[in-house]
């Protein structure tokens, strides 16, 4: 079993950065593939970005250039930096492991609002 954390979320105004982080425990996530969903309001989960044990990455279009994703495997530890922020990025972050199983963590709220 794996059990994720995120943490970081909160009010931003638009055009400022934020940082989100995901703790992992139970397992070492050094061989999962490790991901940031968003979940906005009536809206579908869909995939922020993505790193794998290799740490080849993918972006969605829509945060290209702005967004970040990076691992620490020695600190069991996914980090999603986020920058240029816009009210559209308002949603609630998963954090995601994926390998032999799937596991999600609770979620943390992003609003960019002024």
């Amino acid at each position: 079993q794996v059990q994720l954390a995120e943490s970081g979320g909160g009010l931003v105004q638009p055009g400022g950065p934020l940082r989100l982080s995901c703790a992992a425990s139970g397992r070492m996530i050094s061989l999962y593939t490790m991901g940031w969903y968003r979940q906005a309001p009536g809206k579908q989960r869909e995939l922020v970005a993505s790193i794998t044990r290799f740490s080849t990455t993918t972006h969605a279009d829509a945060v290209k250039g702005r967004f970040t994703i990076s691992r620490t495997n020695d600190k069991n530890t996914v980090f999603l930096q986020m920058n240029s922020l816009k009210p559209e990025d308002t949603a609630v972050y998963y954090c995601n492991a994926e390998w032999t199983a799937v596991y999600w963590g609770q979620g943390t709220q992003v609003t960019v609002s002024s």
